[in-house]
C-alpha cells in the first residue's frame, strides 16, 4: 500500500513497532442490527421461487427436528 501513503505505518506494524488499530469500543448492538438487516435485505431480493424453496426447507427442517426430539 506504499502507494497510499502507508509503507511507514506498514513498515512499523511489520517490525513490531506499531499498535495495530483503533482504540474504539465495538457496539454489539449496533452489529447485531447490521446483520438482521443485511439479512433481511437478501431475503427480500430473492425471487419468489427461491423464497418458496427457502420456507419449504425451514417447514422441512423444523418437522425433522420435532420428530428427532
Amino acid at each position: 500500500m506504499v502507494e497510499y501513503g502507508n509503507a511507514v505505518d506498514q513498515g512499523s506494524k511489520a517490525a513490531g513497532q506499531g499498535s495495530g488499530g483503533g482504540g474504539g469500543s465495538t457496539d454489539v448492538g449496533a452489529g447485531a442490527m447490521s446483520f438482521v438487516s443485511d439479512t433481511v435485505g437478501q431475503v427480500a431480493a430473492l425471487p419468489p421461487e427461491m423464497l418458496l424453496l427457502l420456507a419449504v426447507v425451514i417447514l422441512a427442517g423444523l418437522f425433522v427436528l420435532k420428530r428427532a426430539f
